[in-house]
This record gives C-alpha cells, structure tokens and sequence, in this order.
C-alpha cells in the first residue's frame, strides 16, 4: 500500500526538485560562457568606481574629483579584447560616469560636456614577429597613472596627470628588441584630439626598459603642433618602477613640457615630479603615499604662474578579491592664492569667491573589478 502524499508535501518536494536543478544549471551556464570567451580567445573585464570627497576649495586643478562635497558615481568601464600573439586582433574599452564627461570635454577641446559615455580605447593591431602594430584610439604612454581606478594606487589624480594627455588617435608601432627592452614610435592627432581637421601630427617616441625583475624605466615624449593653440607643444615623461620586495614599491616620474606661442597662445614651460611608495601590510590592508611638485613658471597649465605642490596618503582594504575600499587624505598648495572656493554667499544673496594658497580633500571610494 503506497503512503499517500499531503498537498504541501508533494508542493515542497516539486519546488525542491525545481531548486536542485537550478543550483546545477547556472554553473553550467556561468562555464559556457567562460568555455565560448576561452575558445574564441576573447578577454573581458570590467570594473565600477563610486565615491563621496569633500574639499576646503573647489578641488583646483585635480582632474576627475572637481566638486567641493559630493556623492559621485566615477566610472563604470569594460574592455573586449581579441589580441593574439600573432595576427590581427582588436580591443575595445568603454567608460562611463563623471569621469568620462571630462574625458570627453578634453577630446572636443570643450570646457564642459554633458556625455557621460566615452569609446577610450578602440584599436585594431597587427603583430608579426618581435613587431606589433596599433591603429584605432588609445590611452596615453605619459605618465605613472592612468584613467581606469584600477590602475592606480591612490583615488585622486596627480598634478602631473592633470598636465599630461589622457588618449592619443592615431598609429603607434612597438617593437620588442628583446626581454628588456622595447622601443615604440607613433603618430597621431596630438594631445586627446579624437578628430582634427588638418594640421600637422604629433609624434610619439618611447622605450620601456627592464633590466631586472624589481627595475622597470619608461621614457616618452609627445612633440607635435597642438592644433588649437598652433604651435609646437613638447612633453617628456619618464617613469622609474622599483619593488624593493614583494609588498614594498618605490615610483618615481618626472615631467618637462614646453608650448611655444603662437598668434592665440602665449606658450610656457612646466616641470614637475611626482614620488610614490606603496605599502602593502597584509592580505587585506595596504597604503600608498605620493608627494610631488608641479612649476608651472609662465602658467601654461593652470593659467597662474605658480609653483604647486600636494601630499596624498591613502589606506585601501580589500574585503575581497575583487572588490576595494579606499580612504584618501590629500593636502595642495601653492605660492599664489589660486584655490578657489565659490560656494559661499553675501548677506544680499550674491554667489562670493574666495581665493586661498591651500586646499585640502577628504575622500572614500569603492572599487569592484571583474
């Protein structure tokens, strides 16, 4: 004689067969799609960026956190590469966010812009042998930090990012020498131009050097006519990478740039350099200090004749793998009183500037990666 099944019962034992074989679908399908990316040697990853600063001023001259006291959603990204060791290939790298407005703004020569997508890498290449070839958009060789969070140490930008250029559209061909060394030499719009009408090109030169595996040294340098302020505009960058140990690294990136004048610029020439060490403490805890200088003698890059310094100190915890926590100190100064804080009124309701030769930033980012 068969036990007869109570209603509830046989309802708890169907959700339950419908719960196992859905524990064991995903799987299945979370691994063909990884199987399909892997067969067809397609990479993918991605990251989010969000955060909340305050600042004493309106954050003068910092690239990408630009507000006085705000929750901001600072970049969403994704990158679709093909890149085999020998062929064609192509990769495609996507931002969006606040960060990508300025992007934006910086590739239009616009002082503001309102599109919150931005195409930051889109390239095809072509490597044979020891020699690869690049044709498309793509991010700048200047510099020790990057666009993407994830590629830096700290959350704001350095004064020496804000004087460098982000992405370069054109060609860039890099041949590898040997195990130490390669040499890279390109040709392009110039300084983030995605598209300019006419003029002449901006040259790209660059080494990347390593003679052991702690020591890593770069050097490039952008020499070109910038075709809005028509004349000659030169950069040179070089950075030096040091791990002392395993949880111990030392940069080091110096700058010079010149802008001759010309009939709507009156040109000038920077300098400055920007030290790093980076701690990490244990498996979760890490910290990174920066300190640099920025002489800006004749005012090409903040508009001001001046000398600028800053000091940033920031604690990142990782909970997780993917996933980082990020508390930053930041400290600038200067010998002129050019930071400006616009946020007070009059008794009368009048919008009041105040100017101040400091500013400081208090600031908390998350970082997930995939």
């Amino acid at each position: 004689m068969h036990k007869l099944v109570p209603p509830l019962s046989r309802a708890g034992f169907v959700l339950g067969v419908l719960a196992a074989a859905s524990a064991q679908a995903t799987p299945l399908a979370q691994e063909t799609l990884t199987q399909i990316l892997a067969n067809t040697g397609i990479s993918a990853s991605g990251y989010l960026a969000a955060s909340y600063y305050a600042s004493t001023a309106d954050n003068t001259y910092h690239q990408f956190d630009t507000a006085h006291d705000t929750f901001q959603f600072d970049q969403a990204g994704l990158t679709l590469g093909y890149q085999p060791k020998q062929g064609f290939g192509a990769l495609l790298d996507v931002i969006a966010g606040h960060d990508a407005k300025i992007v934006n703004a910086a590739e239009s020569a616009s002082a503001a812009s309102n599109n919150a997508f931005d195409l930051l890498q889109s390239y095809v290449q072509y490597v044979h042998g020891a020699l690869e070839l690049q044709a498309g958009k793509f991010t700048t060789l200047a510099g020790a930090e990057v666009i993407a969070p994830t590629g830096n140490t700290n959350f704001s930008r350095s004064l020496l990012f804000y004087a460098e250029p982000m992405t370069h559209t054109g060609v860039r061909a890099t041949y590898t020498v040997n195990s130490t060394l390669s040499v890279i030499v390109g040709l392009n719009n110039g300084w983030n131009y995605t598209r300019v009408s006419s003029g002449p090109k901006t040259v790209e030169l660059g080494l990347a050097l390593n003679p052991s595996s702690r020591l890593s040294l770069t050097a490039q340098s952008y020499i070109g006519n910038d075709p809005v302020d028509r004349a000659r505009r030169t950069l040179i960058d070089t950075v030096a990478t040091y791990n002392a140990t395993a949880a111990l690294q030392f940069v080091l990136s110096y700058d010079w740039g010149r802008q001759d004048a010309s009939a709507v610029t009156a040109g000038g020439r920077w300098r400055g350099v920007a030290a790093y060490l980076n701690q990490r403490l244990s498996r979760r805890w890490r910290v990174s200090l920066r300190g640099e200088s920025l002489d800006d003698r004749n005012g090409f890059v903040t508009g001001t004749a001046q000398t600028l310094g800053e000091g940033t100190v920031t604690v990142g915890y990782d909970p997780t793998a993917q996933f980082e926590l990020r508390l930053e100190g930041r400290y600038d100064h200067s010998n002129r009183p050019t930071f400006q804080d616009s946020h007070f009124v009059t008794s009368s309701g009048r919008p009041l500037v105040r100017s101040s030769d400091h500013q400081s930033e208090l600031a908390v980012q998350g970082v997930y990666h995939f």
